[in-house]
């Protein structure tokens, strides 16, 4: 469907209204990026460059492409995520901003990659990914790699000449990447020498993943969680998987809400961490039988399996936080579950295996987005200022000089944004002395 000057395939285009208001709403928390587009908007930095974005479409996004158009840029927004897509939100980008979405709740899968297409058929200069979709399909593009495309993405790559398809990747100038699991595939493609353009690790930047994945996952994972179960968490043995910096948010939160909460890692050194910082550490076998409620929170597959399954107490919880549904195997517990899988409540399917049921939220997606509304705006507006000037340093002098690696978002940009956020939070912190900075920067003054 469109408006009238506007592509778009959104779910309905008489809900702008609404997500102007929760646009809105959440623009009031958002003022680093609010700052961001008030430059945006004199300098005009983007002027005439085709942002692709694949992102969710919430109403945090809705801010940061209000903030790139501002800053000169065509953009086009598609999921990154097919449960996560707020409809109104779609319909107000659409409706009000002139922005073509490509995103519907509840999508399928070729739905899903035909939106993908949408995005990359704008044939953008920057990308910005939530999971590496864009960049993951671009690059099986320049790798020739068609078989392993989604069947709407193929169909359309095969009317492209050898020359188009060349040009779909040349003409990127970079992509930033907001997730772990995004940035983990990307170091992949940058390690087998594939990787055909630089990416900016907005995940990376320290006022993102201090931040976002800490407070902002540690929150909306139970917030999610709470909504779709109504669950008592005090009391309940709640078994965290992965304490990266999400897992640490989340098992923060759970002990905060008066559970119990088991660890379960594989690293040495983070699990060394997660038992100083007071928590059980077990491997996944010994924690199942006495776990209430399970979330993953790894960036791997198959975290939680068939084994795990048949061990876990009557009534267990499952759900996932990390960016894609392969954490748990949910296709092994559809095959040795008995019976038909029964909807409890919205979110919730229950499973019954060797007598016991297993309740799995949202299809095992990420909860926060598809049970939850995602992390607070407030939180999100410093990662979305990352996305934002991510996107302007790729296009500067210096940005235009990064080798086909992943990089960090330059420190001084990063100081920069925590630096607004203090502003609009109405904190003041010291600074240096000059004696200070002189000692600092001497070798040869002793102790």
């Amino acid at each position: 469907m469109m408006n009238s000057t506007t592509p778009c395939d959104i779910a309905d285009a008489s809900l702008a209204a609404d997500g102007r208001r929760r646009a809105e709403w959440a623009d009031r928390s958002m003022q680093v990026l609010t700052q961001i587009r008030e430059r945006f908007e004199v300098e005009r930095p983007l002027e005439g460059v085709r942002v692709s974005a694949c992102l969710h479409v919430t109403t945090e996004t809705a801010n940061l492409m209000r903030t790139l158009k501002a800053g000169g840029a065509d953009v086009v927004l598609c999921a990154s995520n097919p449960l996560s897509t707020q409809d109104e939100v779609a319909a107000y980008l659409v409706e009000d901003c002139g922005i073509s979405v490509y995103a519907v709740r509840g999508e399928d899968n070729d739905r899903y990659y035909d939106h993908i297409r949408a995005a990359l058929a704008h044939r953008p200069a920057v990308t910005m990914d939530d999971g590496a979709d864009l960049v993951g399909s671009l690059h099986m593009i320049a790798l020739d790699r068609l078989d392993d495309l989604a069947p709407p993405l193929r169909k359309w790559v095969s009317t492209l000449s050898a020359d188009e398809r060349h040009t779909l990747v040349s003409g990127v100038r970079g992509s930033t990447e907001e997730t772990t699991t995004g940035i983990i595939r990307l170091r992949a493609m940058a390690a087998d020498g594939v990787l055909q353009f630089p990416v900016v690790a907005v995940n990376d930047s320290l006022t993102k993943h201090l931040f976002d994945n800490r407070y902002g996952t540690g929150q909306s994972t139970l917030d999610g969680v709470l909504r779709a179960t109504n669950m008592l968490l005090a009391g309940s043995t709640v078994v965290v998987a992965g304490y990266g910096w999400c897992g640490r948010g989340v098992a923060l939160r759970a002990r905060g809400a008066g559970a119990k909460v088991v660890v379960t890692e594989v690293d040495p050194v983070v699990a060394l961490e997660a038992a100083m910082d007071g928590f059980q550490v077990l491997p996944m076998s010994e924690a199942v039988p006495v776990g209430d409620l399970f979330l993953t929170l790894t960036g791997n597959t198959s975290v939680i399996r068939e084994e795990h399954f048949r061990a876990m107490k009557d009534g267990a919880i499952v759900a996932n936080s990390g960016h894609f549904d392969v954490e748990i195997d949910i296709r092994r517990l559809r095959e040795i579950a008995s019976g038909e899988p029964r909807e409890v409540r919205p979110e919730a399917v229950e499973y019954v295996v060797d007598g016991r049921r297993i309740v799995l939220l949202s299809e095992g997606r990420l909860i926060n987005l598809a049970a939850a509304e995602g992390h607070p705006a407030a939180v999100m507006d410093m990662s979305f200022a990352n996305q934002a000037l991510g996107a302007e340093f790729l296009l500067s002098e210096a940005g235009a000089g990064l080798d086909k690696q992943v990089h960090r978002v330059p420190a001084d940009l990063d100081r920069e944004i925590a630096r607004l956020k203090l502003v609009a939070m109405g904190i003041d912190i010291d600074t240096l002395t000059e004696a200070q900075r002189h000692y600092l920067s001497s070798w040869d003054l002793g102790t």
